[in-house]
């Protein structure tokens, strides 16, 4: 298939050209840009005659067919490149293919209303993306491009059109926006990277570009307008710049940086092994932040001990309504046998204030609104199936429950009275399984103030230091007009963070760090010099948050804690930071 040129900036011959992204798979490709345009459908806005009703529905059928043909050989290739979980995806999408909700409701309407196939097909999808598009939680905006591709899949077919599944070896492919399917297909052509204008760190394109550890570049608007197929590209999926008509220096550059990074990766796969400790022997440990079971296969390879978060909040992705508790109980326990002993930490429902799933109503501040643990206490019926399916996969106790957005003793109270109930009726019914340890996020100032509170009727503790910051300094991380106000090192959060850390340690209450703030090597003297041993991240920070905590040691760590907590600017305290990182390094 050909595509149009897209055009160029006039300042091309000037030289190179720097775009800045969202860097969502990490490494460095250099080559030829391959700009993919998806076919674009408009409808006749004609009525049918009702004699073409009958042609319409069977064309509608034959595109369902023609999709799950496609999904199908995208799903095999999928189990051969990355195993059967990330083809589960693919799976969903076939199962979507044949609910009879969808086929019925579509072909009610072309013989009720005497409209097109395409134009009640993208009217029908266009509720469920609504739902999706308007949330302010972002993995459900990610989670709508899925249900676009399926809609753009259907659409295809019902005009006849060809999939395109194959491109140039070895190119760079740029789009407005690529599938799950698209970034598998074009992988079987050695695609070098993708850069698209949409998607998110946790989109399940980001996904699997880190499985298949292609570089990905995320987020950058309008960039598929400025080039074109066969122009010189260098994507840097770590940073999230894309560099185009780069110069022969910047070439050279690129390559020895690739070099370099190739070195550090074989230090990386020696130090994943290595022991989880400070210069003075200090154990630690770090385990893996993940939103979906695919991300399970990367967890042991980078020396991760386990997860230390689940966003159980994903399982809603493909429905508007809760997954049923045989649902959940299934994708646990796989969950938990795969990782087996190691712990597995589900965080219940973190669903957002915008009531995506229970509601229409609009709140006008959905952050400070009904979300998190306040749905759960209000409809037990998420609670109780979410809790009956966690006890029923732990059947080799290694499954923990985390309670998001925590603000009172009371809220913690009533979980632990639901989940004494939920063991004492299966106790009861004879069903196996293990009791689990019972944690709550820290992410909320009011629980900060009685922090003392609650690390001593929970098990263990994990400060979210996101929205700790958001809701201290007032600030919406995602708002980019007062995005510079978002300060992780504010005096107010380190000083939350060692009273937070301290009062865990005084009552033996286990305490790990989920944030981002966890994975900034920049932060390891303070958090260590405060007493957190446990860290749970993205786990392709490990190896770096790892090696750099094995050049420190806890007695000269805690000097420097203290210091910068008589600091009174977040630039101080970094500089501080700063400085002393560079002598540790420069001893080392």
């Amino acid at each position: 298939m050909m595509y149009p040129e897209q055009g160029h900036t006039q300042e091309e011959a000037e030289g190179t050209l720097s775009f800045e992204g969202i860097g969502a798979s990490k490494g460095i490709a250099i080559g030829e840009a391959f700009v993919f345009v998806k076919s674009v459908f408009e409808h006749s806005g004609q009525s049918l005659t009702p004699d073409e009703v009958d042609k319409e529905v069977a064309k509608f059928r034959g595109a369902l067919k023609k999709s799950e043909k496609e999904l199908t050989k995208i799903e095999q290739v999928t189990i051969k490149k990355l195993g059967k979980t990330y083809a589960d995806l693919f799976h969903a999408q076939i199962m979507l293919l044949n609910d009879p909700v969808l086929i019925n409701g579509v072909e009610d309407r072309i013989r009720g209303e005497l409209k097109p196939a395409t134009e009640v097909v993208e009217d029908e999808f266009q509720k469920i993306l609504e739902c999706f598009l308007n949330s302010t939680e972002e993995m459900f905006k990610e989670r709508a491009q899925d249900m676009q591709d399926i809609q753009n899949r259907i659409i295809r077919n019902i005009h006849n059109h060809k999939l395109q599944s194959k491109i140039p070896e070895g190119m760079i492919v740029v789009s407005t926006c690529l599938s799950p399917a698209d970034i598998i297909l074009f992988s079987k052509s050695n695609a070098k990277a993708f850069v698209t204008e949409t998607g998110g760190v946790t989109s399940h394109i980001a996904l699997i570009c880190r499985s298949l550890q292609i570089p990905i570049i995320v987020g950058m608007s309008n960039f598929s307008l400025k080039v074109k197929t066969g122009d010189r590209l260098i994507v840097d999926g770590t940073t999230g710049t894309a560099l185009l008509h780069p110069d022969e220096e910047t070439v050279r550059s690129y390559e020895q940086k690739t070099e370099e990074a190739s070195r550090i990766e074989a230090d990386v796969c020696r130090l994943s092994d290595a022991p989880a400790q400070t210069r003075c022997g200090t154990p630690l440990h770090f385990y893996s932040n993940i939103d979906f079971r695919e991300e399970l296969q990367s967890v042991q390879s980078v020396g991760s001990e386990g997860v230390g978060l689940f966003r159980s909040e994903n399982l809603f992705i493909d429905n508007t309504k809760a997954p049923q508790e045989h649902e959940q109980q299934a994708y646990y326990r796989e969950m938990a046998e795969a990782l087996h002993p190691a712990p597995l930490v589900i965080r219940l429902f973190d669903i957002g204030g915008d009531k995506l799933i229970y509601s229409s109503i609009s709140e006008p501040n959905p952050n400070l609104g009904w979300r998190g643990i306040r749905i759960l206490i209000d409809v037990p019926e998420i609670l109780d199936s979410q809790l009956l399916a966690i006890l029923k996969a732990n059947t080799g106790g290694n499954i923990q429950v985390l309670l998001p957005m925590i603000s009172s003793i009371e809220e913690i109270r009533h979980i632990r009275s639901a989940l004494d109930r939920h063991i004492d009726h299966l106790k009861s019914a004879g069903i196996s399984f293990r009791e689990p340890l019972l944690g709550a996020m820290i992410e909320i100032p009011a629980a900060v103030l009685i922090i003392e509170e609650i690390t001593k009727i929970v098990d263990f503790i994990s400060i979210g230091t996101n929205d700790l910051t958001q809701y201290t300094l007032a600030v919406d991380r995602n708002n980019e007009i007062v995005q510079d106000l978002f300060e992780k090192f504010h005096p107010a959060i380190v000083r939350q963070l060692h009273t937070i850390i301290s009062a865990a340690n005084r009552n033996k209450c286990r305490v790990s760090l989920c944030g981002d703030m966890g994975s900034d090597p920049l932060a390891m003297p303070f958090l260590l010099g405060c007493g957190l041993r446990e860290f749970s991240v993205v786990s392709s920070d490990i190896p770096e948050i790892k090696s750099t905590c094995r050049l420190l040691d806890i007695e000269s760590s805690e000097k420097i804690a203290q210091e910068c907590l008589q600091l009174d600017s977040a630039q101080k305290i970094k500089s501080r930071l700063q400085r002393f990182l560079g002598q540790v390094k420069g001893e080392g």
